[in-house]
């Protein structure tokens, strides 16, 4: 990236209701690039059919989004005024048993896998479960494959050993893509300093949260308080290792919420599901540039605004993904 180039946004992770509407906010709110959730709990062969799903939006939208596999895709989208799209997967289910399979998911589009998502994965451990076994033999395995392959590890859902022994154990730098300073949030969802420590001691990168339920004060929580909370990641891991990663579940209906807790693993219903309300600052894509506001108050500079606004992320994936020839 040149200092005199145009500023890069971009959102590291959202799971909207997607329609062109979305993605015409999404350039509209100048999104230089954006990481899709494509699924939750399915496994290999669900997981293709919303890949298919995927393969018309972009057929039917391509005026104003491209499938990115590389870096060199923002670039290309940057040049034609739209938004690249970098698709990912909440949770290792869609390989299976398999490790073969996370190669024809790398192959199909993947670029992004979650270790685990709340509960024990063949892979790790979730954070919601009791005890944290860490990493199991697979997840070796499939952290070793990732690795090879280049597609990025996403820690946002792991428990602590498990996050804390996949940062040292991976040979490239892993992401927390959705997740806010737990000593902020008396959460275990978000993250610990321990953990945000060791992140950007790998040249990690943490995408700040704007879900509610992940935020210092809620619904409720001003964008000065959003600032605030940036600044505090910032002081152990420096802007240059801050995203945003957002979260966004525009449009979707409540039931979702059932299906990203429950799956099928359980027919037990775990709470009342509904998804709480965005803080009013916050509300698609159209509000992103505006969160330069609540960073420069907490008293970011423009270039370190800039970086956690999307050049952090945009540094990272030109690092992390290997060119597609």
């Amino acid at each position: 990236m040149t200092s005199d180039a145009p500023r890069v946004l971009i959102d590291g992770l959202q799971y909207c209701n997607w329609s062109r509407a979305i993605f015409e906010e999404m350039r509209q709110g100048g999104l230089t690039a954006v990481h899709a959730t494509v699924g939750y709990h399915e496994g290999f062969r669900e997981t293709v059919r919303h890949l298919v799903d995927w393969r018309t939006r972009f057929r039917d939208n391509e005026d104003l989004i491209l499938l990115a596999r590389d870096s060199g895709d923002i670039a290309r989208a940057r040049a034609t005024n739209r938004t690249a799209i970098f698709l990912g997967l909440q949770n290792p289910m869609p390989m299976e048993d398999d490790i073969g399979l996370i190669e024809m998911l790398f192959d199909l589009g993947i670029r992004f896998m979650q270790l685990t998502y709340n509960n024990q994965s063949l892979l790790g451990c979730g954070w919601m479960e009791k005890e944290d076994s860490g990493v199991t033999r697979m997840g070796r395995a499939a952290i070793a494959e990732m690795n090879r392959l280049g597609m990025i590890i996403d820690l946002s859902h792991a428990g602590e050993r498990t996050a804390l022994e996949t940062i040292a154990l991976s040979q490239r730098p892993v992401v927390i893509s959705h997740a806010n300073p737990r000593w902020l949030r008396d959460s275990n969802r978000n993250v610990s300093k321990a953990v945000l420590k060791a992140l950007s001691v790998k040249e990690g990168l943490l995408g700040l949260s704007l879900y509610p339920l992940h935020l210092p004060n809620g619904s409720d929580t001003t964008l000065n308080q959003f600032g605030n909370m940036a600044k505090e990641a910032a002081e152990i891991m420096g802007a240059g290792h801050l995203g945003i990663g957002s979260d966004l579940c525009q449009d979707q209906p409540d039931g979702v919420v059932r299906w990203m807790r429950e799956g099928r693993w359980t027919r037990d219903i775990q709470a009342a599901a509904s998804f709480p309300a965005q803080p009013s600052w916050f509300g698609s894509n159209l509000d992103f540039p505006g969160l330069s506001e609540g960073l420069l108050s907490a008293g970011f500079g423009k270039g370190e605004t800039a970086l956690v606004l999307g050049g952090a992320w945009h540094r990272f994936l030109e690092d992390s993904l290997p060119p597609v020839g």
